[in-house]
């Protein structure tokens, strides 16, 4: 059996939801706080929580080096929300200091659906996901402003760019992983599998 080990960085943001789906999707998920723990995963997931402190965190942990170098490498890895501005090569309005993982051609502008208060659901078509629109959870969500020539776009909301997907990275403004609907990470799972 092809049983991909999926790690969850486990700085901050909703580690255990992501633990849950991956499980749901056959994968075996694990959190991961350090570079020793990144060495052993197959993949790995960047969930939803604040960006600015997930790279600090990184950089506090050892992580952030050991994290550019596998993505570029071609390590599969998944961004949810700040998990998508993380993996994003440009941010537009970057708070001072903060720094991204890259490994997406894209520019993406934070918090660009509104506050807090302004979280909202919707349903999402995205390409590579049968049977249906997945319900997007929007909370303070990001939204792609421009992809590079070898991003595939994914999904829309609103005519914006939810949901892309560039080689083995994979990323979505929103949070699949607050629902239920195991789906996309269905589709990480397989795509973990492919890169083995």
């Amino acid at each position: 059996m092809n049983t991909p080990v999926i790690g969850v960085l486990a700085l901050q943001g909703d580690v255990r939801e992501h633990l849950i789906a991956l499980a749901a999707a056959d994968a075996v998920a694990r959190p991961v706080r350090r570079p020793e723990e990144l060495a052993e995963v197959d993949g790995l997931v960047i969930p939803g929580g604040e960006s600015t402190t997930i790279s600090k965190l990184a950089e506090l942990f050892g992580l952030m080096g050991p994290l550019r170098e596998r993505i570029a490498a071609g390590m599969p890895v998944y961004g949810t929300c700040a998990g998508l501005i993380m993996l994003a090569d440009k941010i537009l309005d970057p708070r001072s200091g903060q720094e991204t993982f890259g490994g997406i051609d894209m520019i993406v502008r934070r918090n660009a659906f509104g506050r807090q208060n302004e979280s909202f659901e919707a349903g999402v078509t995205v390409t590579g996901v049968e049977d249906g629109p997945v319900e997007g959870v929007f909370i303070r969500a990001p939204w792609v402003e421009s992809v590079g020539a070898e991003v595939e776009i994914l999904a829309e909301h609103e005519g914006h760019i939810v949901a892309v997907r560039q080689g083995r990275a994979l990323a979505t403004s929103f949070h699949p992983e607050l629902t239920g609907d195991h789906r996309l990470h269905a589709l990480f799972v397989d795509m973990v599998r492919a890169g083995r």
